[in-house]
């Protein structure tokens, strides 16, 4: 019975010298994170580099096989100094058996945008759509960004980290117009505080800390 040889991929240090190698300049950053590598590049390099990933012979990353946006306005507490979004892509070679991630920014932060990469990988197309609807990162070039999971009349991006989880509008079926409407959220913001209240020596507590302290 013949046996089956499994190549395993490439090691992350070594990966990474390949995509700086491929890279050159171009490349912000390369890093290992969690065992992955990680190349982060400037917006206005995100589609040369796009194309060296997966055309050159040490990369052949021929998939995508994820796309998303991220908010950063909240990460760490708010600590983060940076540009406010980014989007992610997860790449996968598999005529070489490897994998990288890329993380490019985008510029301006009022209105995110960045080429789409939907003609270099097909795939993209309804992953740039998501992080439009979610995050309202716009992709020039896209060929049909509209939005893929709320409604075509849906008010703001919800993924967005200054979203109100009651968001703007609500939607409701009007019987006299015989059609849906859109209005105003009529859900009043309020906070709840719990009120909590306990018997003395709930669960044997204050016994505890007399004990606690009789032996000290």
């Amino acid at each position: 019975m013949a046996e089956t040889v499994v190549e395993r991929a490439i090691s992350p240090e070594n990966l990474k010298a390949v995509i700086a190698a491929a890279v050159g300049d171009l490349a912000k950053n390369v890093e290992i994170v969690l065992g992955e590598v990680v190349l982060e590049v400037d917006s206005g390099n995100y589609e040369q580099v796009a194309f060296i990933l997966r055309d050159a012979p040490e990369c052949l990353f021929e998939q995508m096989i994820d796309l998303c946006g991220v908010d950063m306005s909240a990460y760490r507490d708010g600590l983060w100094e940076g540009a406010r979004f980014s989007v992610v892509l997860h790449l996968l070679s598999v005529s070489l058996n490897q994998r990288v991630r890329l993380r490019v920014f985008c510029s301006d932060d009022d209105v995110p945008c960045l080429s789409s990469v939907t003609h270099i990988w097909s795939s993209a197309n309804w992953f740039e759509r998501e992080a439009f609807d979610l995050f309202g990162i716009v992709f020039e070039g896209h060929g049909d960004l509209r939005r893929i999971l709320t409604d075509y009349g849906f008010v703001g991006h919800p993924f967005r980290k200054d979203f109100p989880l009651s968001g703007y509008v609500e939607m409701r079926y009007d019987a006299d117009r015989q059609r849906v409407v859109y209005e105003p959220v009529s859900i009043e913001t309020r906070e709840i505080t719990p009120r909590i209240i306990r018997e003395d020596r709930y669960g044997g507590i204050n016994g505890a800390n007399a004990d606690r302290k009789s032996v000290v």
